[in-house]
């Protein structure tokens, strides 16, 4: 489950992180208010769960009344690749010399939360995990003991943050390490901790994932993630219909039964150079009725371009998946994107010939039906 940034904030500066002075408005008029309370230049943010915001126009700097009321106008009510934004996020805009990443997650190769620390702040993270993985430094930890206030020194001064700095950085990666712990996180980060020229250390953004088995025992979280769900039509749909779902920022829809079965998925359509648009596992078992709200939700998505489907039919029957497929496009005068289909497993070679190729492509392996799809996808984009 994913809080916004202001929730964020709020659980980050409840636990001692400074952060700047905020408020949230849901409308043109609180965002004046907000941004003459706080006093100018203010940022106005865009509440959704997006990357990438500032380029896509969902920030915006300004500096007087007038500039305040024409961004909130721009903002509130946008479409924010595929989100409506309903809230923005007023704050105080921080004056800083630096940027830089902190963070916490799982590292499932070794089996144990890590912690990152890099100066190269304010950017996409994954993309200097690539481009530069040296400028990342990492420290393992031990569940059963927790952050030792050594290791969190210790990665803070292998990233190469400034002495005057080091101990305030490394005293917030130790909170937001407990946060993790505590709070049953899945990723906890702070991109970009800005140092202003006073050697203030400020957490301009906040990202907070919590593990959604873990909810039971987050009951404040728990009622977070209602609000944050809030204005997200798609994931509203996702709880209507049971389904394990999560939005990415690609346009190649994917629909599988099984997390493992979509996760290769989205691995692969990465190999062949497309976009994952989202994560979506209908569950074993799946009806043709449940295949049908799968392919409604997708649909629904407007980054979406193409679809692939990847069902490995063990309680989930081939030829179950194809009626819901075939009633599912039947509804439609025009197929609204490409649907690219591949079943293995129990009554896949029935489920193949009850599918209408008309209506969708059919591939017999993985690979051909990722790189069909991708194919779609990108015809599309041209």
């Amino acid at each position: 489950m994913r809080l916004h940034e202001y929730q964020a904030k709020q659980v980050f500066a409840d636990a001692g992180i400074p952060t700047p002075a905020s408020q949230l408005a849901e409308t043109v008029d609180e965002a004046v208010d907000a941004a003459e309370e706080i006093g100018y230049p203010v940022a106005i943010k865009a509440q959704v769960h997006v990357g990438g915001r500032g380029k896509a126009g969902g920030i915006k700097l300004v500096e007087s009344k007038e500039e305040a009321r024409e961004a909130a106008e721009d903002i509130i009510g946008m479409d924010l690749k595929g989100y409506h934004v309903s809230k923005v996020l007023v704050e105080e805009a921080v004056d800083f010399v630096n940027e830089l990443y902190v963070g916490v997650t799982m590292d499932r190769n070794e089996g144990r939360p890590v912690a990152m620390v890099s100066t190269k702040g304010g950017v996409n993270i994954e993309e200097v995990a690539e481009e530069d993985p040296d400028a990342i430094a990492r420290e393992h930890i031990d569940p059963a003991f927790g952050m030792h206030p050594f290791q969190a020194r210790k990665v803070v001064y292998e990233a190469g943050v400034d002495r005057e700095v080091a101990n305030d950085v490394a005293s917030v990666l130790t909170t937001l390490y407990q946060l993790w712990d505590d709070r049953d996180g899945a990723d906890t980060e702070i991109n970009p901790l800005m140092i202003t020229a006073d050697d203030e250390v400020i957490a301009a953004d906040a990202v907070m994932n919590i593990d959604g088995d873990a909810l039971f025992r987050q009951p404040e979280i728990a009622e977070m993630g209602e609000e944050a769900a809030e204005g997200d039509e798609l994931e509203q749909k996702a709880d209507e219909y049971g389904f394990d779902y999560v939005r990415l920022d690609g346009n190649v829809g994917i629909i599988g039964n099984g997390a493992g079965l979509v996760m290769t998925t989205l691995d692969l359509v990465d190999y062949y150079g497309g976009e994952p648009a989202n994560f979506l596992d209908v569950g074993g078992g799946a009806k043709a009725d449940r295949i049908a709200n799968a392919l409604d939700m997708v649909f629904s998505d407007d980054n979406v371009d193409s679809v692939v489907f990847n069902i490995f039919g063990g309680i989930t029957r081939g030829d179950e998946v194809a009626n819901g497929i075939n009633q599912a496009l039947e509804q439609f005068d025009e197929i609204p994107k490409p649907v690219t289909v591949r079943l293995a497993g129990t009554n896949a070679e029935e489920g193949m010939e009850i599918l209408n190729e008309d209506l969708v492509t059919v591939e017999h392996t993985l690979e051909d039906a990722v790189q069909r799809a991708v194919e779609y996808a990108k015809e599309v984009e041209a």
